[in-house]
C-alpha cells in the first residue's frame, strides 16, 4: 500500500518540525480549513503577537481578527486563548518543551487535556513537532481507511484512531499518513473519486462498488 502510494505521488518529505507549542496551535487553526488558510492564518497571528504570552493576554477578538483566513475565527480564538491559558498555568510558562521528556502516551494524555484538544490534535504534535510514531486521522486519512476496508464504514474518527493506529508500522505512519492525505484530495475524493487512477484499487472494498454504482469515475 505506502509503496504504491510513494511510488505514485514522488518521494516523501517531512516537513520542517515546529516547538511543540506552535504545532498545537497550529493543528487548531487547521480545522475545517485548508492548508492554505490555515498557514495564513498562523502568519497572521505571528504577525499581529511578539509571543505566546501577547496572544494569551489579548483580548479574543483581536486573535480572531488575526486569524481571520483560516474560518470560524471567534471560535479558534476562544479556544487558542483557552489552551494557552491552560498551558501557563500547568507549566508555569508558554512552552511545552517538557513533553519531550515524556513518553507518546503521557504526551497524548497531557494534550488531550487541554482544552478542545482531541486525539487527532494530539497526534499530530506528536508526529510532526516531536517526530514520534504516532498516526493522525483526519478527515482524508478516515475517508480512505473507511473506503479500503481498514476499519468499519461507520466507524468515527475516534474509534479509526483507536483501531488503525496500532496495525501501521511505527517506521511508515508519518508517510502513510501524508500519502493518504494526498490520495484522498487528489483521487480518493468525497464526492465522484477517481477510482480509476487510483493505484491501490485492486486493494479497496469500496472503489469496485462505487464504480458500479456510477459513483465514481
Amino acid at each position: 500500500m505506502q509503496r504504491r502510494l510513494r511510488k505514485a505521488q514522488g518521494p516523501f518529505e517531512a516537513k520542517p518540525a515546529l516547538p511543540i507549542i506552535d504545532e498545537l496551535i497550529l493543528t487548531v487553526l487547521s480545522q475545517h480549513t485548508s492548508d492554505i488558510n490555515r498557514d495564513r492564518a498562523f502568519a497572521g497571528l505571528k504577525d499581529r503577537f511578539p509571543s505566546w504570552a501577547a496572544v494569551a493576554e489579548a483580548p479574543a477578538e483581536e486573535i480572531a481578527d488575526a486569524i481571520r483566513p483560516g474560518g470560524i475565527a471567534e471560535v479558534k480564538a476562544k479556544r487558542i486563548k483557552e489552551i494557552l491559558e491552560e498551558v501557563q498555568a500547568r507549566e508555569g510558562s508558554l512552552s511545552l518543551d517538557r513533553l519531550q521528556a515524556l513518553g507518546d502516551q503521557e504526551v497524548a494524555d497531557y494534550l488531550c487535556e487541554l482544552p478542545g484538544v482531541g486525539p487527532k490534535t494530539a497526534a499530530c504534535v506528536l508526529v510532526f513537532s516531536m517526530g514520534r510514531a504516532a498516526f493522525p486521522i483526519d478527515t482524508h486519512v478516515h475517508r480512505v481507511a473507511r473506503r479500503l476496508g481498514w476499519v468499519a464504514d461507520n466507524a468515527s474518527a475516534e474509534r479509526t484512531h483507536d483501531e488503525l493506529a496500532p496495525k501501521v508500522p511505527p517506521d511508515i505512519r508519518y508517510d502513510l499518513h501524508v500519502a493518504f492525505i494526498d490520495h484522498g484530495r487528489n483521487i480518493c475524493k468525497p464526492r465522484v473519486p477517481r477510482c480509476s487512477d487510483c493505484v491501490v484499487l485492486d486493494l479497496c472494498d469500496a472503489g469496485p462498488r462505487l464504480l458500479a454504482d456510477g459513483a465514481a469515475v
